[in-house]
Parts: structure tokens; sequence; C-alpha cells
């Protein structure tokens, strides 16, 4: 069973923070999990500043004091609808991406929220930003929130359309339980999707000796065995669970399934069958994060946090 105890939520006190703020205090509450709102600054030390000119005179820059920032998180919670879930306030000096990961390595965390950007005020968050570095690095599943998503949540937030890609890699096995414990506590559904991109649509030029139509169905059938093979471990008393085979690139696929259904979160894998590691570069699931149009849950796998 999924069980989220602390969730840490890093806040860069933008507007768009709003609503990554609100899902992390609803989940909190759902949860009775602990809430940790984290501001990561530069520094808190005065930095001298040299002039242009040699002889000029050093001047001392003094940054926002931690005790600004606390207070600027403390009304920022509250606008966010966060503090009847009694979060704890953190402000800390260094790297954002570095100091994310090492807070949530040292709280533990077993979920981070997070915005897909923030002041820098990009239409979608780019290569090698906060968002990201995080994503690859994170200790543990990470929920990425999109800017345009709805900031106002029901206290009990939970999602009860669930799209779930699979590759049958190890991560997606794990998210796939997730979205399915996720599913049964909402008394929801869940959508499990693999996409065969292999294949072209064109047949292949005279004098080639292979059936495309032929070998492509026989990917589409086996596709649809390994998925309701994976369903039918499931327990009898849960049934909510639809098996779709789709063609073509899967991260388009999987953005026009979300878009045209009403689905409210997508679960995938961090790590697909590639074997490059968590390095997101080009991946599909970082081609969703970017674009989808509702919250992803990004779960490694094996994940040793809690799912019984």
């Amino acid at each position: 069973m999924v069980e989220f105890t602390h969730i840490l939520c890093p806040t860069d006190l933008s507007e768009s923070s709003v609503r990554p703020l609100t899902y992390a205090a609803a989940l909190a509450r759902w949860y009775r999990a602990t809430l940790t709102v984290l501001y990561v600054a530069p520094t808190f030390d005065p930095m001298p500043v040299r002039p242009a000119a040699l002889d000029g005179v050093v001047q001392m820059v003094y940054p926002v004091s931690r005790d600004e920032v606390l207070a600027e998180l403390r009304r920022v919670v509250d606008a966010a609808g966060a503090g009847s879930a009694d979060a704890v306030l953190a402000a800390e000096a260094g790297d954002p991406s570095r100091t994310i990961v090492d807070q949530a390595v040292a709280i533990p965390a077993d979920l981070v929220v997070m915005g897909t950007h923030g002041r820098s005020g990009f239409e979608r968050f780019m290569i090698g930003s906060v968002a990201e570095k995080v994503l690859r690095r994170a200790p543990c599943p990470v929920l990425a929130v999109p800017p345009h998503v709805t900031a106002t949540l029901p206290d009990d937030v939970r999602f009860t359309n669930i799209l779930c890609p699979v590759d049958f890699s190890p991560s997606a096995l794990q998210s796939f339980g997730f979205a399915l414990d996720l599913a049964r506590q909402a008394d929801g559904s869940v959508t499990v999707l693999h996409v065969i991109e292999w294949l072209a649509e064109e047949e292949p030029r005279p004098p080639a000796h292979f059936n495309v139509p032929e070998y492509r169905q026989h990917l589409i059938d086996d596709a649809r065995r390994r998925l309701r093979a994976l369903v039918a471990d499931e327990p009898r008393t849960w049934r909510a669970i639809q098996d779709v085979v789709a063609l073509g690139r899967a991260h388009r696929e999987i953005l026009r399934i979300a878009a045209d259904s009403p689905v409210d979160l997508i679960v995938m894998g961090a790590q697909g069958r590639g074997g490059l590691g968590l390095a997101l570069f080009g991946s599909t699931t970082q081609e969703v994060v970017r674009r989808a149009p509702c919250p992803v849950l990004t779960v490694r796998g094996p994940y040793p946090g809690r799912v019984r």
C-alpha cells in the first residue's frame, strides 16, 4: 500500500508555487503526513561587491535574511491553504537542486511535490532546470505540477482517473503498482498504456521480404497479452483497469490520451528500458513532464519506500 509519511515541497515563492503547495498540503492531510516547505537561497550572508573602478570602495550587499524568508514562506503557505497541514518551514542556502535532494535524503521524504517552472517565466521548464535535476536525482517519487492546473483542491485530494504508461521496465512496473494503489484509495480507475513506436507506417520497399502489417499486429497482440497478464495478477475485488495499446511516438500518444480523456494524474517510471540510468534528457518521461496537462508522478524502480 502506498503511504506517504513525509512530503517535501520546494518553493521559489513565485505565484506559480501556489499550485504545487496546494497539492502537497492536500496530500499531507489525506495521508496525515508531515509537510516540509523549503526555500533555497543562494546565500544568507553579506556579499562584497567591488566597483568597476579599481580605487572604488567595496560595498556590502545584504541579502534577504532567513527570518524574512520564513515569514514570506508562512504567507505563501497560508495563501495556498496549506496552513491546516501544520507545515514545517525551512530556509536553506546553497544550490537549489542539490539542496532539495539533500533535504529529501535527510528528512527522509517519501514524496517531493514541486512545480515544473517558477520565477524564470519560461513556457516550459528547460533542460538543466531545478525541476529536471530533482527528477533525475531524487531518492523518492516526485509529483511534478504544471503551472496551468487548478490551484484549488478539496482537503482530501484523490486521483480518480489515472493514466499509467508502461514499457515493462522495472520502474514502469513499480509505477504501475503506485497507480493501482492510488486508484484503489480513491475508488477510481487506471488506464494502463503501452505504446509501440518501432515500426513506421510505411510499407517496406521492394525487394524487402518483410510483412510489416503482420509483424506490427504480432507486436500489438504480444503487448496486449503482457498487459493483461499484468492486470490479471491484481485481486479480483478491484477491477477498474483498462489496458490500451497504441502506435506512435510514446510521449505523443501519452499526451494525446491524457488530453482527450478525463485524466487527473499520470504515473510513470523515471527510467525506461534504454539503460541510460536516470538521465532524462530526451526521454519519454522528460517530454511528458514538460507538456502534461495534469500532474505527473515519476517513480523509480525498485522503490525502497512504503509500498506493500
